[in-house]
Protein backbone atom coordinates (compact mmCIF):
# COMPACT_ATOMS: atom_id res chain seq x y z
CA UNK A 1 0.00 0.00 0.00
CA UNK A 2 1.36 3.16 -0.90
CA UNK A 3 0.68 5.43 2.13
CA UNK A 4 1.21 8.42 -0.21
CA UNK A 5 4.59 9.93 1.88
CA UNK A 6 6.94 10.76 -0.74
CA UNK A 7 8.43 13.59 -0.56
CA UNK A 8 6.86 15.05 2.23
CA UNK A 9 8.51 16.58 5.37
CA UNK A 10 8.13 15.72 8.93
CA UNK A 11 9.14 16.86 12.19
CA UNK A 12 9.93 13.54 14.32
CA UNK A 13 10.75 13.91 18.16
CA UNK A 14 12.49 11.97 20.53
CA UNK A 15 14.23 10.33 16.93
CA UNK A 16 17.28 9.12 18.39
CA UNK A 17 15.40 5.65 20.12
CA UNK A 18 12.53 4.07 20.78
CA UNK A 19 9.11 4.43 19.20
CA UNK A 20 10.43 8.16 17.61
CA UNK A 21 13.15 6.07 15.89
CA UNK A 22 11.06 2.69 14.76
CA UNK A 23 8.58 6.03 13.34
CA UNK A 24 11.14 7.85 11.47
CA UNK A 25 12.47 4.52 10.03
CA UNK A 26 9.02 4.07 9.03
CA UNK A 27 8.15 7.67 7.31
CA UNK A 28 11.35 7.67 5.26
CA UNK A 29 11.16 3.62 4.18
CA UNK A 30 7.89 5.00 2.16
CA UNK A 31 9.32 8.52 0.81
CA UNK A 32 9.80 10.81 3.46
CA UNK A 33 11.58 13.43 4.17
CA UNK A 34 12.29 14.27 7.96
CA UNK A 35 13.54 16.93 10.75
CA UNK A 36 14.96 14.92 13.51
CA UNK A 37 15.05 16.19 16.79
CA UNK A 38 16.11 14.56 20.66
CA UNK A 39 19.01 15.19 22.85
CA UNK A 40 21.40 12.50 21.69
CA UNK A 41 23.19 14.22 19.07
CA UNK A 42 25.39 11.54 18.06
CA UNK A 43 22.65 8.89 17.48
CA UNK A 44 20.35 11.62 16.33
CA UNK A 45 23.00 12.19 13.35
CA UNK A 46 23.89 8.66 12.75
CA UNK A 47 19.91 7.80 12.23
CA UNK A 48 19.91 10.83 9.86
CA UNK A 49 22.68 9.26 7.90
CA UNK A 50 21.19 6.00 7.87
CA UNK A 51 17.91 7.13 6.74
CA UNK A 52 19.39 9.04 3.73
CA UNK A 53 21.76 11.50 4.24
CA UNK A 54 20.89 15.31 4.16
CA UNK A 55 18.57 14.89 0.75
CA UNK A 56 16.45 12.94 3.24
CA UNK A 57 17.02 13.92 7.00
CA UNK A 58 18.65 16.24 8.79
CA UNK A 59 19.48 16.12 12.18
CA UNK A 60 18.81 19.18 14.64
CA UNK A 61 19.73 18.14 18.28
CA UNK A 62 17.61 19.72 21.10
CA UNK A 63 14.90 19.72 24.45
CA UNK A 64 11.32 20.08 23.99
CA UNK A 65 11.27 22.01 27.25
CA UNK A 66 13.08 24.70 25.76
CA UNK A 67 10.98 27.50 24.28
CA UNK A 68 12.36 27.72 20.71
CA UNK A 69 13.17 24.41 19.84
CA UNK A 70 9.66 23.64 18.25
CA UNK A 71 10.28 26.87 16.05
CA UNK A 72 13.18 25.90 15.07
CA UNK A 73 12.95 22.71 13.74
CA UNK A 74 9.64 23.28 11.47
CA UNK A 75 11.72 26.62 10.59
CA UNK A 76 14.64 24.01 9.12
CA UNK A 77 12.22 21.65 7.27
CA UNK A 78 10.87 25.26 5.61
CA UNK A 79 14.13 26.36 4.53
CA UNK A 80 15.18 23.14 3.21
CA UNK A 81 12.26 21.67 1.54
CA UNK A 82 9.97 24.29 0.90
CA UNK A 83 7.22 22.68 3.31
CA UNK A 84 6.01 20.86 6.59
CA UNK A 85 3.59 18.54 6.18
CA UNK A 86 3.33 17.17 10.03
CA UNK A 87 5.28 15.90 13.01
CA UNK A 88 5.30 12.63 14.96
CA UNK A 89 5.58 14.41 18.61
CA UNK A 90 7.44 11.68 20.86
CA UNK A 91 9.35 12.46 24.63
CA UNK A 92 10.79 10.79 26.87
CA UNK A 93 8.71 9.35 29.79
CA UNK A 94 8.60 11.04 32.77
CA UNK A 95 10.39 9.57 36.01
CA UNK A 96 8.59 6.65 37.28
CA UNK A 97 7.06 6.24 41.21
CA UNK A 98 4.27 6.68 43.29
CA UNK A 99 2.72 10.15 43.24
CA UNK A 100 3.74 10.32 47.27
CA UNK A 101 7.04 10.14 45.53
CA UNK A 102 7.14 12.92 43.10
CA UNK A 103 7.87 16.68 44.26
CA UNK A 104 7.21 19.75 41.92
CA UNK A 105 10.36 20.21 40.54
CA UNK A 106 9.58 17.13 39.06
CA UNK A 107 6.31 17.92 37.92
CA UNK A 108 6.98 21.02 36.72
CA UNK A 109 9.62 19.10 34.35
CA UNK A 110 7.22 16.62 32.96
CA UNK A 111 4.71 19.33 32.05
CA UNK A 112 7.38 21.64 30.54
CA UNK A 113 8.53 18.31 28.36
CA UNK A 114 5.39 16.09 28.11
CA UNK A 115 2.88 18.73 27.68
CA UNK A 116 4.28 22.07 26.57
CA UNK A 117 6.66 20.37 24.52
CA UNK A 118 4.16 18.37 22.47
CA UNK A 119 2.02 21.97 22.14
CA UNK A 120 4.79 24.33 20.79
CA UNK A 121 5.35 21.21 18.29
CA UNK A 122 1.74 20.87 17.04
CA UNK A 123 1.33 25.06 17.32
CA UNK A 124 4.94 25.68 15.13
CA UNK A 125 3.40 23.33 12.30
CA UNK A 126 0.04 24.65 12.39
CA UNK A 127 1.33 27.58 11.62
CA UNK A 128 3.86 26.95 8.94
CA UNK A 129 0.85 23.74 7.49
CA UNK A 130 0.42 24.68 3.36
CA UNK A 131 -2.94 24.43 2.04
CA UNK A 132 -3.27 20.95 1.78
CA UNK A 133 -3.66 20.74 5.42
CA UNK A 134 -0.88 18.82 7.70
CA UNK A 135 -1.21 15.58 10.49
CA UNK A 136 -0.04 15.90 13.80
CA UNK A 137 0.40 12.47 15.81
CA UNK A 138 1.50 13.07 19.69
CA UNK A 139 2.59 9.75 21.07
CA UNK A 140 0.90 9.13 24.11
CA UNK A 141 0.50 5.81 26.32
CA UNK A 142 -2.19 3.34 27.40
CA UNK A 143 -2.04 5.38 30.74
CA UNK A 144 -4.46 7.85 28.65
CA UNK A 145 -7.25 5.14 29.31
CA UNK A 146 -6.17 3.80 32.28
CA UNK A 147 -2.88 3.94 35.03
CA UNK A 148 -0.53 2.46 34.38
CA UNK A 149 1.18 1.44 37.97
CA UNK A 150 4.58 2.92 39.10
CA UNK A 151 3.85 6.06 36.61
CA UNK A 152 2.23 8.46 38.63
CA UNK A 153 3.26 11.29 36.69
CA UNK A 154 2.86 9.98 33.36
CA UNK A 155 -0.66 9.12 34.50
CA UNK A 156 -1.25 12.76 35.54
CA UNK A 157 -0.25 14.56 32.34
CA UNK A 158 -0.94 12.19 29.09
CA UNK A 159 -4.57 12.38 29.72
CA UNK A 160 -4.44 15.81 29.61
CA UNK A 161 -2.63 16.23 26.51
CA UNK A 162 -4.94 13.56 24.92
CA UNK A 163 -8.15 15.48 25.99
CA UNK A 164 -5.96 18.37 23.88
CA UNK A 165 -5.17 16.65 21.35
CA UNK A 166 -9.04 16.39 20.80
CA UNK A 167 -9.48 20.07 20.87
CA UNK A 168 -6.93 20.81 18.63
CA UNK A 169 -8.49 18.30 16.12
CA UNK A 170 -12.47 20.25 16.51
CA UNK A 171 -10.47 23.33 16.09
CA UNK A 172 -8.31 22.51 13.24
CA UNK A 173 -10.20 20.75 11.23
CA UNK A 174 -11.50 23.30 8.75
CA UNK A 175 -7.96 23.76 7.69
CA UNK A 176 -7.39 20.01 6.96
CA UNK A 177 -4.91 19.38 9.89
CA UNK A 178 -5.55 16.33 11.61
CA UNK A 179 -4.55 15.80 15.24
CA UNK A 180 -4.47 11.93 16.49
CA UNK A 181 -2.73 10.22 19.19
CA UNK A 182 -1.03 6.87 19.65
CA UNK A 183 -1.34 4.98 22.90
CA UNK A 184 1.63 2.55 23.14
CA UNK A 185 1.53 -0.57 25.48
CA UNK A 186 4.30 -3.15 26.57
CA UNK A 187 6.30 -2.59 23.85
CA UNK A 188 9.88 -3.65 23.95
CA UNK A 189 11.81 -0.27 24.05
CA UNK A 190 14.52 0.48 26.48
CA UNK A 191 12.26 2.51 28.35
CA UNK A 192 10.34 -0.34 29.00
CA UNK A 193 12.56 -3.08 29.76
CA UNK A 194 14.23 -0.54 32.28
CA UNK A 195 10.57 -0.24 33.82
CA UNK A 196 10.31 -3.76 34.08
CA UNK A 197 13.26 -3.90 35.45
CA UNK A 198 12.37 -1.59 38.50
CA UNK A 199 9.34 -3.74 38.81
CA UNK A 200 11.65 -6.83 39.47
CA UNK A 201 11.98 -10.02 38.12
CA UNK A 202 8.79 -11.63 36.83
CA UNK A 203 7.28 -8.24 35.59
CA UNK A 204 7.29 -8.75 31.75
CA UNK A 205 5.82 -12.26 32.09
CA UNK A 206 3.06 -10.74 33.94
CA UNK A 207 2.13 -8.36 31.76
CA UNK A 208 2.50 -10.72 28.61
CA UNK A 209 -0.25 -12.99 30.63
CA UNK A 210 -2.68 -9.59 30.54
CA UNK A 211 -2.16 -8.74 26.85
CA UNK A 212 -4.42 -10.96 24.76
CA UNK A 213 -1.85 -11.52 22.19
CA UNK A 214 0.47 -12.51 24.78
CA UNK A 215 3.81 -10.80 23.94
CA UNK A 216 5.14 -7.01 23.87
CA UNK A 217 5.17 -5.24 20.83
CA UNK A 218 7.79 -4.24 18.68
CA UNK A 219 8.93 -0.75 17.86
CA UNK A 220 8.33 -1.28 14.31
CA UNK A 221 4.75 -2.71 14.64
CA UNK A 222 4.52 1.05 16.61
CA UNK A 223 6.33 2.54 13.75
CA UNK A 224 4.31 1.21 10.70
CA UNK A 225 1.23 2.75 12.59
CA UNK A 226 2.12 6.13 13.32
CA UNK A 227 3.23 6.48 9.40
CA UNK A 228 0.32 5.56 8.28
CA UNK A 229 -1.95 8.18 10.84
CA UNK A 230 0.70 10.84 9.57
CA UNK A 231 0.12 9.97 5.80
CA UNK A 232 -2.76 11.35 3.39
CA UNK A 233 -3.96 7.43 3.64
CA UNK A 234 -5.47 8.25 7.32
CA UNK A 235 -7.46 11.66 5.73
CA UNK A 236 -10.44 10.64 7.26
CA UNK A 237 -9.19 10.05 10.85
CA UNK A 238 -8.89 12.85 13.22
CA UNK A 239 -9.64 13.18 16.89
CA UNK A 240 -8.22 9.36 17.57
CA UNK A 241 -6.94 7.74 20.20
CA UNK A 242 -5.21 4.67 18.74
CA UNK A 243 -4.10 1.86 20.82
CA UNK A 244 -0.54 0.06 19.71
CA UNK A 245 -1.25 -2.38 22.71
CA UNK A 246 -1.93 -6.16 21.58
CA UNK A 247 -4.97 -5.80 22.81
CA UNK A 248 -3.99 -4.81 26.25
CA UNK A 249 -6.16 -1.60 27.52
CA UNK A 250 -9.79 -3.10 28.84
CA UNK A 251 -11.56 -0.38 28.04
CA UNK A 252 -13.19 0.49 24.57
Amino acid sequence: MDLGLKDRVYVVTGASRGLGRASATALAADGARLVLCSRDEAALAALAEELGGSDRAMALPGDLSQDDTANRLVAAGVGRWGRIDGALVSSGGPRPGPSSAIDDATWRSAFESVFLGATRVARAVVGAASPEGASIVFVLSSSVKQPVDGLATSNGIRPGLAMLAKTMADELGPQNIRVNGLLPGRLDTDRVRELDQALGKGSRAGFEARIPLRRYGTPEEFGRVAAFLLSPASSYVTGAMVPVDGGMIRGV
